[in-house]
C-alpha cells in the first residue's frame, strides 16, 4: 500500500509540475525577448526585465531580476553600455557563473551590429553618451537580423539537442523578416529626405534605414530634460529649417514634444520604441509595421 502511495504522488507531482524548457533566458529588453521566442519556440523560456513603456536605461536591480538571472542559462540584451545603470549589478548578484561578462550565456546585440554615433572622444559633459555608440539599434529591423544569426548559434552551441529545431526556426524567421523587411522598406519610400525633429536622439538607426533627416532634438545634450529657453531656441530652428513631424517613443514625457507641435504646428508622431510599446506593437512584426504606419500618417500618406 505504501509503494502505491508512493506511486501515486509521483504521477501527481509530474501532472502538476509543468515541463521545463531546454533554455532558461533573461532578456533586458522586449525586442530581443521576442526574437529568442521566434529562435526558440516552446524549447525557450523567456523572461523579459522591461516593458515597452519603460525607458531602459532607467531600471532598478529589483531582487525580482536577480533571481530570474541567477535561474538563467542565457543573457540577451542590447550591450553598448544600454544596461550599465543596472544589469551589472543584477550579474554580479546573481552569482551564476553561466551569465558572466565574456561567458557563453551572456549575449548582446550591439556586438554584431555597425555602431552610429560613435564618439571620438568620451566627454560626460555631452550628456548621455555612449563609448561603443548610440545603443538604440532595434529600431532597424536589419539590426535585428544581424543579430538573430549569431543569436542562434549561442542557443544551438548551449543546448545543442535541439540544434535542428534551432536552425529550423532560424530559417523560417529569416524568410519572413526578409519578406518584411522588403514590404516596409517599399511602404516607407515617402519618408526619405523628409526632415523631422525628435524629443530625444533615440531614432538614429531608423532614421539611417529609412533615410529620414534629423534636423534638431529637442534635448540640448542626449537624456538632458529640455528647458522651455531651449525650446524656444529650438522653434527657431525649425522655421529657419522646416520639419514636417516631431517625433517622440511612446514612453517619453509628452510634454516637449506636444509644446514644439503646437506652435510649430506640425503633427506629434508617438512611436513603440519597442515591442509593447503601444497596444499595435504586439510582436517583432507588427512593431515595425506600426512604426510604418505612424510615420506614413504624420507625413499625411495611408500605409497599405
Amino acid at each position: 500500500m505504501k509503494c502505491l502511495f508512493l506511486t501515486v504522488a509521483i504521477v501527481l507531482t509530474a501532472v502538476a509540475t509543468p515541463a521545463r524548457a531546454d533554455l532558461n533566458v533573461f532578456s533586458c529588453e522586449p525586442e530581443w525577448g521576442a526574437l529568442v521566442h521566434e529562435l526558440g519556440g516552446d524549447k525557450v523560456d523567456v523572461y523579459v526585465a522591461t516593458n515597452g513603456k519603460q525607458d531602459p536605461h532607467q531600471v532598478q536591480a529589483r531582487p525580482s531580476l536577480i533571481a530570474k538571472a541567477h535561474a538563467a542559462d542565457l543573457t540577451v540584451c542590447t550591450g553598448a553600455e544600454l544596461e550599465i545603470g543596472w544589469m551589472p549589478m543584477i550579474t554580479r548578484q546573481a552569482a551564476n557563473p553561466k551569465i558572466n561578462a565574456g561567458a557563453d550565456g551572456s549575449f548582446e546585440a550591439a556586438a554584431y551590429v555597425h555602431m552610429l554615433e560613435v564618439p571620438a572622444r568620451l566627454d560626460r559633459s555631452a550628456g548621455d553618451v555612449h563609448a561603443a555608440g548610440n545603443p538604440h539599434i532595434q529600431t532597424d529591423p536589419r539590426s535585428v537580423a544581424a543579430a538573430a544569426v549569431p543569436l542562434a548559434q549561442r542557443m544551438i552551441a548551449l543546448d545543442p539537442g535541439n540544434a535542428d529545431y534551432y536552425k529550423a526556426r532560424y530559417a523560417d524567421f529569416a524568410g519572413r523578416w526578409n519578406a518584411a523587411m522588403a514590404k516596409w522598406t517599399a511602404e516607407a519610400a515617402p519618408l526619405r529626405g523628409v526632415p523631422v525633429t525628435v524629443q530625444h536622439k533615440n531614432w538614429v538607426y531608423l532614421f539611417d534605414w529609412l533615410g529620414i533627416q534629423e534636423v534638431v532634438s529637442l534635448e540640448p545634450k542626449p537624456g538632458v530634460p529640455p528647458s522651455a529657453g531651449y525650446l524656444a531656441q529650438v522653434l527657431e530652428e525649425i522655421r529657419r529649417r522646416p520639419v514636417k513631424m516631431v517625433i517622440r517613443a511612446d514612453y517619453e514625457d509628452y510634454r516637449p514634444s506636444g509644446f514644439i507641435a503646437e506652435r510649430a504646428k506640425i503633427p506629434e508622431v508617438v512611436l513603440p520604441f519597442t515591442v509593447g510599446g503601444d497596444d499595435a506593437a504586439k510582436d517583432l512584426f507588427s512593431l515595425y509595421d506600426d512604426t510604418i504606419k505612424r510615420l506614413l500618417a504624420g507625413l499625411g500618406h495611408e500605409s497599405h
